[in-house]
């Protein structure tokens, strides 16, 4: 071959190689550039970067909220390549999560928390599946209106060794409130209580992820002992099943009725970590979330003391100052429930809305298109400070929850609706604090059953004031996936002695309950 052909032969392979080169890239941007049009409008994205340079690291949220209002209620933004959907209206989120949870209940992959840490078994975090539906039914088979009854007794034994023990460290409610929710869910999970502040962090909470951890083997390590720790709690439970065939005297658990359940069922087709890991997501799910919730309502006592009076006048008619609340008070003290509610829609503890949903076929909203597999956040912020639903939406107002308040924004009578915002449909709680269809929480109502009892007893036993020389900032918060409030000091003061001898002679009442849960060794 002579010199000038085999130059020429040379250039040809680099100009398509070249060519090559260019071309990839370039059909991607311009495959990109098409799905970009079709979708709901959004911040402008770079090619390949996407919108990350413009999300703020520190409470996302609050930004996506901002871009609510500039984009719409529905809006996309793009991570690297991946076009997400945010969504900022109960009405689309009822919509999207709740009408079309065939379609909406997935999950994206989520490699650190979903595949290392969980490997697969998390039930928050799993593709939707046969074995997840069977896992969330079961959980669900444990949480009917006959068993949330059977917890109660447990829920009110340890509300009242909390409301004791604040006697004591009033300055501590934050540890002691983690204690309390810790024991209670624990308790209920495996049928064993926690006896001190520092066993409270030893189960599994201590080895959950930080999502943004950047060491792989750390957080593998820490999934074994996550692991570790299910499996040996349901050996626990097994073994004393086994040995209290004739007695019955094992109280009631999660645990206890699924292995009942598989023992009329043996044939589950369960994995014995993903069978374990159904009360281990209860405890690990349930705990964090519910203790950032009493928090804000502290904080919200702090800031608002005339709601702090008026649930405690509504108290004290109700149950007097001979004992404290129980949960037969429960349907004669709406403010109190309403308080709760109030607390979940003004600071909710999953802001996002918790792990992402994701479409498993593609779809459409409006004139808009949506891919196969585009992941769906529901801005929870957003949603439930959304003032079309709630007026004002950062004054704190549990009278927005109360029976009569609720149906006459459902009424259709337009004046109700101007003043009180218009009916929040997406969920049954008339806010979004515990997510949609299919992905909703599954512990819901145990959870606002520890919440009630635990907010009823302390409105009833104590004043909480605001600290001398101290101010208090309502949005001053954590980041992460679950938010909680920052750090505040606050005063707390039994309301009176007679208060004072009722906690101590029911603290010694609810040591009855208590033992028969064995402590958690």
């Amino acid at each position: 071959m002579a010199v000038a052909e085999f130059l020429t032969l040379e250039f040809s392979y680099l100009a398509f190689s070249i060519l090559v080169l260019l071309a990839v890239p370039l059909l991607t941007v311009l495959h990109d550039f098409l799905i970009w049009q079709r979708m709901p409008p959004g911040p402008l994205p770079l090619p390949f970067i996407g919108n990350k340079h413009q999300i703020r690291r520190s409470k996302p949220w609050l930004q996506f909220e901002e871009w609510s209002h500039k984009y719409g209620p529905i809006f996309t933004v793009w991570i690297g390549r991946q076009p997400q959907l945010v969504v900022s209206d109960a009405e689309i989120a009822s919509e999207l999560l709740e009408k079309r949870s065939s379609i909406f209940s997935n999950r994206p992959r989520m490699v650190v928390l979903s595949e290392i840490f969980w490997n697969g078994a998390g039930i928050v975090t799993s593709p939707y599946s046969k074995e997840l539906v069977l896992r969330r039914r079961l959980l669900h088979q444990a949480m009917t209106a006959k068993a949330l009854e059977s917890y109660k007794s447990a829920q009110t034994a340890e509300a009242s060794r909390m409301c004791g023990n604040l006697l004591r460290q009033p300055d501590d409610w934050e540890r002691l409130f983690e204690w309390f929710v810790g024991s209670t869910t624990f308790s209920i999970a495996y049928g064993h209580r926690v006896d001190s502040l520092d066993a409270r962090t030893l189960p599994i909470l201590k080895h959950l992820p930080d999502a943004l951890a950047p060491w792989k083997r750390e957080i593998k390590e820490n999934g074994k002992r996550f692991v570790g720790f299910a499996i040996r709690r349901l050996e626990t439970v097994e073994k004393e099943l086994a040995q209290d065939k004739q007695s019955g005297s094992i109280p009631p658990s999660l645990t206890k009725h699924l292995i009942e359940r598989r023992e009329a069922q043996p044939d589950l087709p369960l994995s014995r970590t993903n069978f374990a890991f159904i009360p281990a997501a209860l405890f690990g799910g349930g705990t964090d979330t519910t203790v950032g919730m009493l928090c804000t309502v502290v904080l919200a006592l702090v800031t608002n003391p005339s709601v702090q009076r008026i649930a405690q006048a509504e108290i004290d008619a109700m149950v007097g100052s001979s004992r404290s609340p129980t949960f037969d008070d429960y349907p004669n003290l709406p403010y109190t429930r309403a308080l709760i509610h109030e607390a979940l829609r003004w600071r909710p503890v999953s802001v996002l809305g918790g792990a992402p949903h994701a479409s498993t076929a593609p779809s459409s909203f409006g004139p808009w298109h949506i891919p196969r597999g585009t992941p769906v956040i529901g801005n929870v912020w957003a949603i439930n400070n959304n003032e079309a639903y709630f007026p004002d939406p950062q004054r704190f107002d549990p009278t927005r929850f109360l029976p009569e308040t609720m149906a006459l924004r459902h009424s259709g009578d337009s004046k109700a609706r101007a003043e009180l915002g218009k009916p929040h449909t997406s969920t049954a709680h008339g806010h979004s604090a515990f997510g949609w269809g299919r992905r909703i929480c599954p512990g819901s109502e145990l959870a606002l059953n520890t919440l009630f009892i635990g907010v009823a007893k302390m409105l009833w036993a104590f004043d909480v004031f605001p600290r001398e020389g101290h101010s208090y900032d309502t949005m001053a918060y954590t980041d992460g996936f679950n938010m909680r409030p920052r750090r505040f000091e606050c005063d707390i003061e039994v309301r009176s002695e007679k208060h004072r001898e009722v906690l101590l002679a029911e603290e010694q009442e609810a040591w009855e309950v208590l033992t028969q849960f064995p402590a958690f060794d």
